[in-house]
């Protein structure tokens, strides 16, 4: 690749990250190239070198965040051992990348997939691509946990991993709405509890409470 095409591939990728950090704040149908250009100090007409159309824009968005949430959430929970430890580590990196606001509007998923949820079309068929996946990932670790006999039964992998995706979810969402990260910790302690990692410190201070004598 000669100097001007890696000129050229810098300048979407940078366009791409841009795009997708607009896209968590105000939605990618409130992402418009005018923006990008703005936060980036170019003109207009150099995002529409790097791409033609918004949709394109809107698509390279996607794959975009994709990479970012690889890079905090997916890679670092790999270190741990597959199954209910990986379990952990996923709900872990995913809270430690909405508290350092990896994006500024929080969850890039969470900005945008309301808008796109009943609108057919690619971009749409990205989103759903990239939220199966994280799904998917979620469910093969639950399952090998159940398999290991770390989780019961019941309910199924699939049950199991949309309620950790929820509980992340509505963190994210409470979080964007008070600027507090308490509700981070809310999911993390209701995060475990589901998985049963949940500290017994409450029943433990129960047991050992000094019982009161009768006056």
């Amino acid at each position: 690749m000669d100097g001007r095409a890696q000129r050229g591939e810098r300048t979407r990728k940078a366009v791409a990250a841009e795009a997708a950090a607009i896209a968590s704040v105000h939605g990618l149908a409130g992402m418009t190239l005018a923006k990008v250009a703005t936060e980036l100090g170019v003109s207009k007409s150099s995002i529409q070198a790097a791409y033609g159309t918004k949709e394109e824009l809107q698509l390279a968005a996607v794959g975009a965040a994709t990479d970012v949430f690889l890079t905090h959430v997916i890679v670092p929970a790999l270190a741990a051992p597959e199954g209910l430890p990986r379990l952990v580590a996923l709900s872990e990196s995913w809270l430690a990348y909405i508290e350092q606001l990896v994006f500024p509007g929080g969850c890039f998923m969470g900005a945008t997939l309301s808008e796109f949820d009943s609108r057919p079309g690619v971009v749409r068929d990205a989103l759903a691509g990239a939220r199966g996946a994280w799904l998917g990932i979620l469910e093969q670790q639950a399952a090998i946990a159940r398999a290991a006999g770390d989780l019961p039964a019941e309910p199924s992998a699939a049950l199991v991993a949309f309620e950790v995706d929820a509980l992340l979810a509505a963190a994210n969402m409470s979080r964007n709405l008070s600027d507090d990260i308490a509700p981070l910790d809310t999911a993390r302690t209701l995060i475990a509890l589901r998985l049963g990692t949940a500290k017994p410190a409450a029943r433990m201070k129960r047991a050992t409470r000094p019982k009161t004598t009768a006056s």
